[in-house]
């Protein structure tokens, strides 16, 4: 089992290996790495693919409180432990959150950054006490009954997907939710801080995503300096790259031949 010890932690990840360019791959809140897994197969002969669970969440414990700049900080120090100098950054909803931060703390290192599902700002009141709640009744129920189906729907609207992944949350500590859902709740607002990410940047949105509406999505379009596009997945909702993996697949590939990594 692959499994770095870096910046205090023990994150475990996986690794495609070889000499190609780099494209690191950062999970979304209740998901692990092999949310990625279509992304992974399809430019894995073609790229160094590195997928990793975060704080929390898969493999990876989260023994105290962090926030997401101590999650970019991870990533960097994953790839420093790789051996690898720069890649291109790929983020789902937090995975998105940590990316942005990761291009803020240490642009040489960030190639590219492809946001899928995400944000630069932060939750409502209103938001962040429907969250608690949620995470409350998950880690006193578990994800059994309602309110399983209601993240599911909520990350996929897809009842397949429900059924496929509720066996993975079932699995997990409930108590391992503790400190993500803090570092989800109390994050900081960068939206400010967008024109200062110098990198080219390509969103990725589902034009149903109900986590994160899509004029959050525009907003980051609007205000990065280089910004390749915001692509619409028209009928996708928070997880567009499991749910319309071809759409989301041809997008990525288009920008890495940008990029000509």
């Amino acid at each position: 089992m692959p499994i770095a010890k870096v910046n205090g932690q023990l994150i475990y990840y996986a690794d495609s290996g070889g000499n190609h360019p780099a494209v690191i791959f950062a999970h979304g809140f209740f998901m692990d790495h092999t949310m990625f897994d279509a992304q992974v197969e399809m430019l894995l002969k073609q790229f160094r693919c590195i997928a990793w669970d975060q704080r929390g969440f898969g493999k990876t414990p989260a023994p105290g409180p962090f926030s997401y700049w101590d999650s970019a900080h991870d990533a960097l120090a994953l790839l420093d432990y790789l051996q690898i100098d720069q890649a291109v950054f790929v983020g789902m909803s937090q995975g998105g959150f940590l990316s942005l931060r990761a291009a803020l703390s240490c642009k040489e290192r960030v190639r590219g950054l492809v946001l899928i599902g995400s944000e630069a700002g932060i939750n409502t009141d209103e938001e962040k006490e429907g969250y608690r709640q949620v995470f409350d009744q998950w880690q006193s129920n578990g994800p059994s009954g309602e309110v399983g189906q209601f993240v599911g729907n909520l990350l996929f609207g897809e009842p397949a997907l429900t059924q496929k992944w509720l066996p993975v949350w079932e699995a997990r500590e409930r108590s391992s939710l503790m400190h993500p859902a803090q570092t989800l709740l109390s994050r900081d607002d960068i939206t400010a801080r967008l024109p200062d990410i110098t990198c080219p940047v390509l969103v990725v949105h589902g034009t149903d995503d109900m986590a994160i509406t899509i004029d959050k999505a525009q907003a980051v379009a609007a205000a990065v300096p280089d910004c390749h596009g915001l692509v619409r997945i028209q009928g996708a909702g928070h997880a567009p790259n499991m749910t319309h993996a071809d759409e989301v697949n041809s997008a990525l590939v288009q920008f890495l031949d940008e990029l000509a990594v």
